[in-house]
């Protein structure tokens, strides 16, 4: 088990969240732009890969040049990046940027990260042979059903289809021989924040619409072409790489033979899905502060901008 770290962040810094697409990485290049003492710390599970840049929107590097970035391209995508080391290393950055006399941006739409780190979430450990045992067992029902009598409140907490999420609260059930859901302070508690936390609201058929769009220009920049070259790698891809949106579906593309076209169309549809789970996570908080987002071009409106502006003041 990661006990909850000691080191707590200042109220200087701003938190900005919100659905894939929805213009979050824009608006915190702006506001970096318009106040020199702030550096931008990502919040993305993926973007911390190594090779995984076009389809996780990873900042370019004329952009990284102009403004400070920090957690991208930690490791390499055989690895498996957990939530308790974003949380290490989120808060080493944290210290160092404060260290400095300077402020953070956190931006991304990872809800766990950002939580485990505002909120100083006790984060379960691995237990490899546990999740070994339970990887085995190809019946997703049948996990959950064991889940349920060992961790109902945790079952309650989560959809039965979701496999990912059904064998890691089991691992951590069965390998800590503690319920998943006694972990704390846990997703339901909603203690003050260390610091502002702003979320970008956008109407549901325009971010259908960006996402799509996304996906057409990112495979325009080479994609496709990135996925070959990450499967080409002799390590290979670590199962938390090989979910990543649009890289399982371009995978399947290539591994299996799925037409290109069918695979495109199910990681829109997944993203979409994802996106609306984002929407979600971030809706239930009653912390977060919700800011419109520009009708068109991505970001922020004037507004919300000025708002931000104001967060962050002189």
């Amino acid at each position: 088990m990661s006990p909850a770290p000691a080191f707590r962040p200042d109220g200087r810094h701003l938190a900005i969240v919100g659905p894939t697409a929805s213009g979050k990485s824009a608006v915190a290049l702006e506001l970096a732009r318009r106040h020199h003492d702030v550096e931008l710390v990502t919040v993305d599970s993926m973007q911390v890969y190594r090779g995984m840049d076009i389809g996780t929107a990873t900042p370019t590097t004329a952009e990284q040049a102009e403004v400070p970035h920090h957690l991208l391209d930690l490791c390499d995508p055989h690895d498996d990046y957990t939530v308790a080391r974003f949380q290490r290393d989120c808060l080493v950055v944290l210290e160092q940027i404060e260290a400095r006399g300077r402020r953070a941006v956190l931006v991304g739409g990872t809800g766990l990260y950002l939580q485990a780190v505002v909120d100083g979430l006790d984060i379960p450990g691995q237990y490899p042979d546990v999740r070994d045992e339970l990887d085995a067992e190809p019946d997703t029902a049948a996990l959950f059903a064991r889940l349920h009598d060992l961790d109902p409140v945790a079952a309650g907490r989560m959809e039965p289809t979701n496999r990912r999420r059904v064998v890691r609260a089991l691992e951590v059930t069965v390998g800590s021989g503690r319920p998943f859901s006694s972990y704390g302070p846990g997703l339901e508690s909603h203690p003050p924040l260390p610091f502002p936390v702003v979320a970008l609201a956008i109407e549901r058929p325009l971010l259908d619409e960006r996402i799509e769009e996304r996906y057409r220009a990112q495979m325009e920049a080479g994609f496709l072409a990135e996925v070959e070259a990450l499967l080409a790698r002799p390590d290979g891809l670590s199962r938390t790489a090989r979910q990543a949106l649009g890289y399982a579906e371009l995978l399947d593309h290539l591994e299996h033979g799925t037409p290109l076209d069918e695979s495109l169309d199910h990681a829109v549809r997944r993203t979409r899905r994802f996106a609306r789970r984002q929407q979600r996570w971030w809706g239930r908080d009653p912390r977060v502060e919700w800011l419109p987002t520009a009708p068109a071009g991505g970001g922020a409106d004037p507004n919300a901008l000025a708002r931000l502006d104001g967060i962050l003041g002189d």
